[in-house]
């Protein structure tokens, strides 16, 4: 059975497109091949673009393959995916006002930090330098880890 995961942030250039391409690289790590990863954003100001330089960078600086294409989350994503996760509360609250007029919603829309005691938010790294974009790459590590030990089993 494939598992289908979208990860959500503001404008699908940042966040999401690096934990998409975090996600799928952890995955792959582990020999999960039945996963589907898939990007958007709340906001449409950036559909179309490419990811920031800076999560591109951080992504070749860690041997992650990246290629996406922001897009804004659609209303079939909610019966479409197993999972949607939210990279922060006030992405989580715009998710679930969606899901709630989606009557065909059957996704699992919870904050991504969720898998992980701390439940930290990521933090948009966007007005910051590179050093938000390596921590942002790491909390994505971690929080991929989690939720592949949580939905598929910890690794042996």
């Amino acid at each position: 059975m494939t598992i289908s995961v979208l990860i959500v942030c503001l404008g699908n250039i940042c966040r999401s497109p690096m934990g998409e391409a975090v996600l799928r690289n952890e995955a792959l790590k582990r020999g999960i091949t039945d996963i589907q990863v898939d990007s958007a954003g709340t906001a449409s100001a950036h559909v179309g673009d490419d990811p920031d330089e800076r999560t591109i960078a951080v992504c070749s600086t860690n041997n992650v393959p990246i290629s996406h294409s922001a897009r804004q989350v659609r209303a079939r994503d909610f019966s479409s995916f197993d999972y949607i996760l939210a990279a922060d509360a006030s992405n989580l609250r715009s998710l679930e006002r969606h899901a709630g007029r989606n009557e065909e919603s059957k996704a699992a829309v919870k904050l991504w930090g969720s898998y992980l005691p701390d439940n930290k938010p990521i933090q948009d790294p966007y007005y910051g330098g590179l050093g938000g974009f390596t921590k942002c790459y790491e909390q994505c590590v971690k929080l991929s880890n989690a939720f592949l030990d949580e939905v598929v089993g910890k690794e042996d």
